[in-house]
């Protein structure tokens, strides 16, 4: 989900940044340039080529290829090649030559605290680097760790490419690099470790380590790992989570990599750093290392934005196949139809670069081509200890199935899969669907229960349906359908479109909940507990703002941006996908989440600045009562209900169109699939 052409900074801008900037040394950064008459020409840095067909005109300020057929402006190289966002991408142009990036109605206290946070992260990117140049002429002077990288087979040239240095065994010897030791950012940028004795001593995190600097897409130097030399523990040592490293967000070596993984076609994910580096040494240049942590959604997300192939490599023992199925939790949401993800099982005895060196690069290439896809992966992880043999076996490994397919996107790939385990569980495909349908709903019943066994004042409940759910027992056909005129159960729900979410009583007086249209949360007295009362006659207009259940949600995840933690892929995919502006800005903050965590609206609001929902998002918060604030578990409450029933309207309209496709034998599948998926969701809203 990359910020591009939805991001809207003033055009007078753009143009006045790219008058200022010089495509020829923006491209110059990444491709070596040779004058070709009028222009400048390279190998093309999009795909793989032997002669030169990428040109770039200093007088166009323009790039093309003549092979793959990319072009564009500097900003688009940027985003093209380094992964970047459209705003990211003109923020560094705009660095690059002194111009501030418009900031339109912002604060200015908000840009004060902007202005803080990219200068922290400056500095400690600053320091990092200037670490890392430290370490790097460590390196030059070691001859324990010269001789270990020359055992690994990685050469200079290598070692260099990656800036691979090291760190000394004394336990201070970055001070002779930072005279202010005692500098608190040398511990923030998690250089330096600083005792809890209450005498604030202080040591070098990394000592007698050959040191590899982790690099953002940017090249920034952001963290460090630092390998021993033989087998103590821990073998590997990161640099702690920090303003500027998250590791369960970055990928060692994919700086380094994003060239070759186009050229090659795919990326290949490995467990160590030295597997990267050594791997590159070997002429596998487009392989990437998590950090120490299982492969996460955010590094299968990032991955995606570099290419349609994700090839992960584990050791065939144990623990790898453990690995293994943490990767595939983490991908399953990105498995689309148009992408491919692997499964690479090497001997237990190998590690990637073992096995090259004792087989070869051209039979660890014929491996990565065979390797498992994560189709059948997923039906061997489902299978596991499961006697397909025995009725009990198939059934529990229908089980094991459930929660791995229902994390797929829908398409071609899950409705084979479907058919797949179905034929393994000796049942038909849509009898499995059924008994998966009935399984997730009585999952949801029990967690709902047990909430609201939980809730000291009793959880808010939303408005009822007058009309009763269906059931999976009772699926109608067609003719037997409800009908889709003015009386259906959305046309008699009282807080439908248009609802009128009134002032948070919690905010002025007393109480802890909200006042709706439909009724109003009254705190117990005398003992008895609270709970939402009807109004008994229509009151007097309170100041509200008037929102649909889309601009709600939005308001709560902008207030509440933690919340996304326990959405599902297709709780972000439904949010997403609305018209806009709301499905752009869901899309937005799904993407802010994945790349920063949870932030407050006032950050949100920052860097909201010049996307394309920024208006209607500022317009949706403005206003005293528009940042909800109260019980958490009852804003958490008000936020499912609102998707759910953001679900029940697509999914009624969609049964509306199906029902002029009567004829359709597929569409009246659907049709009885979305009218089960209704009758469970309004037993959901109900409870």
């Amino acid at each position: 989900m990359r910020d591009n052409s939805r991001v809207s900074i003033p055009q007078s801008f753009i143009q006045e940044l790219l008058s200022r900037v010089d495509v020829v040394d923006v491209v110059g950064r990444y491709v070596q340039l040779k004058k070709g008459g009028a222009n400048l020409m390279g190998l093309c840095p999009f795909h793989g080529e032997k002669s030169p067909s990428f040109s770039v005109s200093p007088s166009k300020q323009f790039y093309h290829c003549f092979g793959c057929g990319k072009n564009g402006n500097a900003i688009g190289f940027l985003m093209d090649h380094t992964g970047m966002g459209f705003r990211e991408a003109v923020t560094d142009l705009a660095q690059s030559v002194g111009l501030p990036v418009p900031e339109d109605d912002v604060s200015p206290q908000q840009r004060e605290r902007a202005a803080q946070a990219r200068e922290k992260q400056a500095s400690l990117t600053d320091l990092l680097e200037k670490a890392g140049d430290a370490y790097r002429k460590q390196l030059s002077q070691s001859p324990k760790a010269i001789a270990y990288l020359k055992g690994r087979g990685v050469s200079g040239v290598t070692a260099k490419r990656f800036g691979l240095g090291y760190a000394p065994e004394g336990w201070r010897s970055l001070a002779s690099i930072f005279p202010a030791y005692d500098d608190p950012k040398l511990v923030e940028a998690g250089l330096v470790i600083e005792s809890d004795d209450g005498e604030g001593k202080r040591y070098d995190r990394f000592r007698d380590r050959v040191m590899f600097p982790i690099r953002n897409i940017k090249g920034e130097c952001i963290g460090f790992g630092g390998r021993v030399f033989g087998d103590e523990k821990p073998k590997y040592l990161n640099s702690p989570e920090t303003p500027v490293f998250h590791k369960g967000r970055e990928l060692y070596g994919l700086f380094e990599a994003r060239t070759a993984i186009r050229e090659h076609g795919y990326v290949l994910v490995t467990e160590g750093y030295m597997d990267v580096v050594a791997l590159a040494q070997l002429g596998f240049p487009n392989a990437v290392a998590t950090l120490g942590t299982a492969c996460t959604p955010d590094h299968v997300h990032k991955l995606f934005r570099f290419t349609d192939t994700v090839v992960f490599s584990f050791d065939g023992d144990a623990a790898g196949r453990r690995a293994a199925r943490k990767a595939l939790d983490g991908a399953l949401a990105y498995a689309s139809d148009t992408r491919s993800i692997k499964f690479l099982f090497l001997p237990a005895e190998h590690d990637p670069d073992s096995f090259v060196r004792e087989y070869g690069a051209d039979a660890f290439a014929r491996h990565v081509h065979d390797a498992t896809p994560l189709s059948r992966f997923l039906l061997e992880a489902a299978s596991e200890l499961c006697d397909l043999g025995q009725a009990e076996g198939r059934a529990r490994m229908s089980s094991n199935a459930r929660p791995l397919w229902n994390l797929l996107p829908d398409g071609a790939l899950k409705r084979q899969l479907l058919g797949e385990i179905a034929d393994k569980a000796q049942l038909p495909a849509a009898e499995l669907e059924g008994l998966w349908q009935k399984a997730t709903a009585q999952e949801q019943a029990r967690q709902s229960g047990a909430g609201q066994a939980a809730a000291s004042s009793g959880p808010r409940h939303a408005p009822s349906w007058d009309a009763p759910p269906v059931g999976a027992d009772s699926m109608p056909a067609y003719g037997d359908a409800p009908p889709w005129g003015s009386d259906t159960a959305m046309d008699r729900y009282p807080g439908q479109r248009n609802d009128s979410f009134g002032e948070p009583r919690g905010a002025h007086g007393s109480g802890n909940g909200y006042t709706k249209r439909s009724g109003e949360w009254r705190p117990g007295q005398g003992g008895r507990k609270g709970g939402w009362q009807p109004r008994p006659e229509p009151q007097p207009p309170m100041p509200s703002v008037a929102v649909t259940r889309e601009d709600q949600a939005a308001r709560l995840l902008l207030s509440h941006m933690a919340f996304l933690e326990n959405f599902s892929p297709e709780d972000a995919a439904t949010l997403a996908q609305l018209p806009a502006p709301h499905g752009p800005l869901f899309a937005w903050v799904e993407q802010q989440f994945l790349s920063h965590g949870a932030q407050s609206w006032a950050v949100l609001r920052e860097h909201l600045r010049g996307h394309a929902v920024e208006a209607f998002a500022t317009a949706l918060m403005r206003g005293q009562h528009a940042q909800i604030d109260g019980p958490l578990d009852e804003i958490r409450a008000e936020l499912r209900d609102s998707l759910s029933r953001i679900v029940l309207d697509q999914l009624e309209e969609q049964n509306r169109q199906l029902v002029t496709q009567a004829s359709d034998p597929q569409a009246l599948r659907r049709y009885q699939s979305n009218f089960h998926r209704i009758g469970l969701l309004k037993r959901q809203v109900n409870k």
